[in-house]
């Protein structure tokens, strides 16, 4: 298999120690690789179980107040970041670690009050980061990736800027409700107070590296692409964008830096609290997607990744962005000569859950005999479950449920189907996890990304549930890989590190696959071949009926929008 490199590897000192972090959703993982890149420690805090005082479900709250707004508080955050350091510690000596960096969930903001840059580089190592932040932050909470409520915002900023599509030719994608700028723009109009006495905005991924650097760290250019204010072929912030969103917001959000650079040193906060050396580096944070293409060592055009989490991401890799109003198009974070597609789906594994729950007997073990047991196709019954306001369509919450006739190849319009309330228990489970993957590949097609791909790349939770990988296989029509760990997030951020490191070593950029080029299968970056394709009888055949069953589905879709959706 090719491990993505064509020149000799670069080493890394012998005993060294690079270590990444993911704060995503619910928890904060962390993934320890050694200098042959073989993971030697992992470990992770889950917000809701572990630091219960904050009060999140799923580790997020929903404002019971104001429909889809949906936040998190940083300070759990900070607090979970001590915890974990402190429960790594017995595993993992703190003074081999050359470089730290991380990956963080999308799109979030948080509002620094004025004055926390000095209350950042004054943390008392005997006392934990939470207490001494509470006041360093204009606003507790930070709306995160699932909040909802920004719609107007939307409208607002899209318009100021010539409308949807020239808004995505320019920031990379269109302004969803989950995208940083219709973020501030909402704080600016309705809590103006906080807006005002904000400092500097971050994102989650630049507040962590904020406070491993005791300063402001920059937000990277492959993060950045998501607040709908980055102009993504110059890479920095765009004028018309700032104007269009809020005042003074240039120098709120500072410099944007490319994610293979050094936000700066470790603070000594975490040098005597912890026992790191002062020069170990901090590599630029990114966003989880752009961390989990790192760790997936995905460098092939014709490879995607498919992420399966809180949320679902389907990404690849392109050299010539086009942009369109479904997906995100975002540098690439370890190459700075290629883009990032992106596309993501608010319902995911919570969606997957309630399904298990209603129909399965709250049973994993059920809900995967149900998947053996069912027909590929499901007899044409298709399910759309939006348990969350969706992004990609914008639905709202509302479950629909259609059969259709799969085997003819005209229009919806042309083809029978009728609306039912429910199906059977067993059907209910199949149409759930066909219709995610039916959207994901008919969406992924719309933004020119390869379909069949040459393989498909998947991680998060459920890319160790064998059931759905085999139904993602028949329906992209490819063969499915799987990483040694779901985790790929935290890997990619260890990996980074690693690549950071070497970059700031040469004095220039060098490609990451020379980190582990000609012995990418002793690391722990090395594939396995989950799910094949193509050596059944039969698979080509099944590929076809999904190919018609994509398009019937595309095209119900098309109607809900219209009939439900927000307007385009």
């Amino acid at each position: 298999m090719d491990d993505g490199g064509d020149c000799c590897s670069l080493l890394l000192p012998s005993g060294s120690l690079f270590l990444g972090f993911d704060c995503s959703t619910q928890s904060l993982k962390a993934t320890v690789l050694d200098a042959g890149l073989k993971i030697i420690a992992h470990d992770a805090v889950h917000f809701d179980s572990e630091l219960p005082q904050y009060g999140t479900e799923g580790g997020v709250r929903r404002d019971p107040a104001e429909p889809g707004r949906i936040v998190s508080p940083p300070l759990m955050w900070a607090e979970a970041l001590d915890l974990l350091l402190h429960k790594l510690k017995p595993r993992v000596d703190y003074a081999r670690v050359a470089a730290v960096s991380g990956s963080a969930q999308q799109h979030g903001s948080v509002y620094w009050a004025r004055g926390a840059g000095t209350a950042l580089a004054s943390l008392d190592p005997a006392r934990g980061l939470a207490p001494q932040l509470a006041r360093a932050l204009a606003a507790p909470e930070s709306p995160v990736w699932m909040d909802s409520s920004t719609t107007a915002q939307c409208r607002e900023v899209e318009a100021a800027l010539g409308g949807a599509l020239a808004l995505a030719a320019v920031t990379g994608c269109r302004a969803h409700e989950r995208c940083t700028g219709p973020q501030i723009r909402k704080m600016f109009q309705t809590r103006r107070d906080v807006y005002d006495g904000t400092e500097r905005v971050s994102l989650v991924s630049s507040f962590m590296a904020s406070l491993l650097i005791g300063g402001y760290a920059c937000i990277d250019q492959t993060d950045g692409a998501g607040m709908n204010l980055m102009d993504i072929q110059t890479r920095q912030l765009r004028r018309d964008a700032l104007q269009a969103t809020a005042p003074d917001l240039e120098v709120k959000i500072g410099k944007l830096a490319p994610a293979h650079e050094i936000a700066g040193t470790l603070a000594p906060y975490f040098v005597q609290r912890f026992q790191f050396e002062s020069n170990c580096l901090v590599v630029q944070w990114s966003g989880d997607n752009p961390n989990s293409l790192a760790g997936l060592t995905l460098s092939n055009p014709g490879d995607l990744a498919v992420s399966l989490g809180t949320s679902d991401t389907v990404f690849g890799i392109t050299d010539v962005p086009e942009p369109s109003l479904d997906g995100n198009i975002l540098p690439n974070p370890v190459d700075p000569q290629t883009y990032m597609v992106m596309l993501c789906y608010k319902n995911g594994s919570l969606t997957r859950e309630d399904i298990r729950d209603r129909y399965a007997e709250k049973s994993w073990d059920v809900f995967n005999n149900f998947l053996e047991q069912t027909d590929p196709l499901n007899g044409g019954k298709l399910g759309f479950y939006y348990k969350e306001h969706e992004i990609l369509p914008p639905l709202p919450v509302e479950f629909h449920r259609y059969v259709v006739d799969t085997l003819t190849s005209g229009s919806s319009d042309e083809t029978a189907r009728h609306q039912t309330d429910e199906f059977d228990a067993p059907s209910e489970v199949r149409a759930t996890i066909e219709g995610q993957f039916l959207s994901m590949r008919g969406h992924a097609e719309r933004c020119g990304l390869p379909v069949p791909p040459k393989r498909i790349i998947a991680t998060g939770g459920a890319s160790s549930n064998q059931a759905i990988l085999k139904i993602m296989a028949s329906v992209f029509g490819c063969p499915v890989y799987t990483v040694q760990r779901p985790d790929s997030a935290s890997l990619g951020a260890a990996l980074r590190a690693a690549h950071g490191w070497l970059c700031n070593q040469q004095g220039e950029f060098v490609p990451i696959s020379r980190v582990y080029s000609g012995r990418l299968e002793a690391t722990s970056l090395s594939l396995k071949l989950a799910v094949p394709f193509g050596d059944s009888e039969g698979d080509t055949e099944l590929l076809n009926n999904y190919t018609l069953l994509v398009k019937k589905r595309l095209e119900i879709e098309q109607k809900l929008v219209e009939r439900f959706g927000r307007s385009t």
